[in-house]
């Protein structure tokens, strides 16, 4: 690649980097303003929210329609939500762990503001709205991503019975997935000054609001997310992609993990994650499948943040985080989590799973306590999530494509280079 492809690849980073910077300056020594411009940036999230649905839609349906295999479309699906629950229960150990030895709350509180609450739901009827809506008009909400998912899915499936590419569902489908990308890329060349107001804002509204014990479920939190990023991201895409993986990864992850934290939501990622995967190599198939589903089932921060959660209210309440809570607690993190949407602060699912299951007779204390926690992570968590989405593709694309998929797909690339330099 030349000077020229390298500038004109990085040049748009470098320019969301500078808002975001600036917007962070400007929050912090300006508060009232960078409150006051919030709205630039919710039209720049809702923007993108409004072209999520068809953009989900039109992927996932299309993906699963166009396959020449069915057999592999299940190989796809099997090895991403594998690897989905994996990757969460492993996530969910690391923070068990750290918070044994480094706990969030040392002093248990001896007043805490009790806010009214509401019925919750049961988990029975959490499991079904993870996965369904009771109207067909309850799909066209990003609400409601995980029904959503598997309407998508399973109407990529009957496209496929139908005729798959060669009818004329199947190539509209592919049609509207391009041009949903399209739609996607108009939008962002508004993010700079969305990512500036949405900085600015964040800044302004939580730089000093960080109490002791707060402070120290951060001071865990916030460095476990990075360092999860330059050692799992790593193992993950060395065992996905083998040798060069690494170093592709590292190149592409960039926008992905920038784009995540800035918006909080892992749903407004997927096109970024989409293109940085076509740019990998990944097939097309894979990636298109893999970052929509991960968008809302893979959250490996989520279950650290679950975790933490967890531990932080026990302590609030005097009591102890023992190991024979160990499989309890993985387990409500991986559940939790994958029943999330992929949108800021998750709708709250994941904090009413945790009240009713551990907490039941506590909620109103444990509900407000759980939802400034999930406000205050949910950037880095959100990260973790998004961006992992890209990594994951590398595992899923050893199992379907073979290991070496991504050597095959580097000599394609610098072949096609070559061509480009040759013709010029």
């Amino acid at each position: 690649m030349n000077k020229s492809s390298i500038v004109k690849n990085y040049r748009f980073l470098a320019i969301m980097l500078g808002a975001m910077i600036a917007g962070c300056i400007v929050g912090w020594f300006a508060p009232g303003f960078g409150s006051a411009i919030k709205p630039l940036g919710t039209v720049f999230i809702n923007m993108m929210f409004c072209v999520v649905v068809p953009l989900v839609f039109a992927s996932i349906a299309s993906s699963v329609a166009n396959m020449r295999s069915r057999k592999r479309a299940g190989k796809i699906l099997g090895s991403t939500v594998a690897t989905f629950v994996i990757t969460g229960a492993i996530a969910a150990v690391i923070m068990f762990v750290l918070m044994k030895i480094f706990p969030p709350v040392l002093t248990p509180w001896s007043e805490i503001p009790s806010e009214e609450m509401g019925e919750y739901a049961s988990i029975s009827d959490m499991i079904v709205n993870f996965f369904t809506v009771s109207d067909f008009s309850g799909l066209l909400s990003r609400r409601a991503m995980l029904p959503l998912i598997v309407f998508s899915l399973l109407f990529g499936f009957a496209t496929n019975l139908a005729g798959g590419p060669d009818c004329l569902v199947g190539k509209w489908l592919s049609d509207l997935s391009n041009v949903m990308l399209k739609f996607v890329k108009i939008i962002t060349y508004y993010a700079p000054v969305a990512f500036f107001a949405i900085f600015a804002d964040l800044v302004a509204q939580y730089g000093s609001a960080i109490t002791v014990s707060y402070g120290r479920a951060m001071l865990v939190y916030y460095p476990l997310c990075f360092i999860y990023i330059f050692t799992m991201f790593p193992l993950m895409a060395r065992f996905g992609g083998g040798k060069g993986a690494v170093k592709t990864m590292f190149k592409h992850i960039a926008r992905p993990a920038i784009v995540s934290l800035g918006t909080c939501s892992s749903v407004a990622t997927i096109p970024t994650n989409l293109d940085e995967a076509e740019a990998t190599g990944i097939s097309k198939d894979v990636a298109e499948m893999v970052c929509p589903l991960g968008a809302t089932m893979h959250m490996d921060g989520s279950c650290f943040s679950c975790v933490l959660k967890i531990a932080f209210v026990w302590g609030v309440f005097g009591q102890a985080m023992t190991w024979d809570k160990l499989i309890p607690i993985v387990l409500v993190a991986v559940l939790s989590s994958v029943g999330m949407s992929g949108v800021p602060g998750g709708g709250y699912i994941g904090e009413y799973i945790i009240c009713s299951i551990f907490f039941p007779n506590q909620i109103e204390m444990a509900f407000p306590i759980l939802v400034m926690i999930g406000n205050l992570v949910d950037p880095p968590a959100t990260m973790i999530n998004s961006s992992g989405d890209y990594v994951v593709s590398y595992v899923v694309s050893r199992f379907v494509d073979g290991k070496d998929w991504l050597q095959k797909a580097l000599k394609k690339q610098n072949g096609e280079a070559v061509s480009e330099e040759a013709a010029q």
